[in-house]
């Protein structure tokens, strides 16, 4: 196995720090790390290192964390300074995973083999921020992972290995984000591997069907009931962990997180969009334009995540099923 490849990773979430372990344990030369500056995290809002930058520390790699990559940006010491770091660590190839900086042309032009990066969607379908919450979001059936060949576009590059994955009924962005994660971490590893062979086959994306994944937003969080159950049931997964699907209920002043909810398309049960149907512990069933949404998990400001059975018993205003 030939791992002689001087390897450089930019990456920020955890998403990232599983394929910066794989590479390692692939045995790849790491010399240095790119990452996102620490933030303010947690309630006392401690500046917290990255979880891509915590692995790199563990294993003795230099990491750098510019603001900015761009020369003539807001930050040009900055920039500069990543550049020198850059050419002092004579890289083969750096590897991208959810890094959260736009990479400019001296990046992308300055390791031998150039910039792979592990993007999670089969591309073109989903290119973006947040491609596992909008598959799932959409009603996708499946997605998967995409080694691509970075240029200058927002995720156009050539594809070099593409692996796909069922995206289940009940699937959360939470669980299929570790799927994808795992997935990426071993798909990384066999293209570092097969980049110095020259088994690599470089496809180009096809013009049709490239969709744009959008950050979420929390303004999208609050459920809206004019649309349909299956889409409402849809959303919760995809904003399951962050931002949390929300809505408000019947004598209750805070605005309550929704986990988990499934829809109902034949209850017999009607209403006008969001008005609360009946509550038992199976569920609190709210009309929808089109089927109910049974609710089945919730969280009350401060509160921790409840059973509906656990949540009812704690609402006075809960009507009856």
């Amino acid at each position: 196995m030939l791992t002689t490849l001087r390897v450089g990773f930019a990456g920020t979430p955890e998403f990232s720090a599983l394929a910066l372990e794989a590479i390692l344990a692939a045995g790849f030369e790491v010399p240095l790390v790119l990452t996102q500056p620490d933030r303010p995290s947690g309630r006392g809002l401690k500046l917290t290192p990255s979880a891509v930058k915590q692995c790199a520390l563990r294993h003795e790699i230099v990491v750098i964390q510019p603001r900015s990559l761009r020369l003539d940006g807001k930050y040009p010491d900055e920039a500069r300074s990543a550049q020198a770091a850059l050419d002092l660590a004579q890289l083969d190839v750096l590897v991208v995973a959810a890094y959260g900086l736009i990479l400019p042309n001296w990046v992308l032009t300055a390791p031998r083999y150039g910039c792979l990066n592990i993007h999670a969607s089969l591309l073109p379908r989903w290119r973006g921020a947040a491609p596992i919450q909008r598959a799932i979001e959409a009603g996708d059936t499946h997605t998967g992972v995409t080694i691509m060949q970075m240029d200058e576009g927002l995720d156009t590059g050539a594809m070099l290995l593409v692996e796909s994955l069922a995206i289940t009924d009940t699937e959360t962005a939470a669980t299929l984000h570790d799927k994808l994660a795992e997935q990426g971490a071993r798909l990384i590893v066999a293209a570092l591997q097969a980049l110095p062979l020259g088994t690599l086959t470089a496809q180009p994306q096809p013009l049709e069907g490239a969709n744009y994944a959008s950050k979420l937003d929390k303004a999208e969080a609050a459920l809206d009931f004019t649309q349909s159950a299956v889409q409402l049931a849809r959303r919760i997964r995809a904003f399951n962990p962050a931002p949390g699907a929300t809505l408000q209920l019947p004598a209750i002043h805070d605005v309550v997180k929704v986990w988990n909810a499934v829809a109902l398309t034949a209850t017999g049960k009607q209403g006008e969009p969001g008005t609360v149907l009946g509550a038992s512990p199976e569920g609190i069933d709210v009309a929808t334009s089109q089927g109910v949404l049974r609710l089945t998990e919730l969280q009350r400001a401060g509160g921790k995540r409840q059973s509906a059975a656990a949540f009812i018993q704690g609402w006075a205003g809960a009507p009856k099923a």
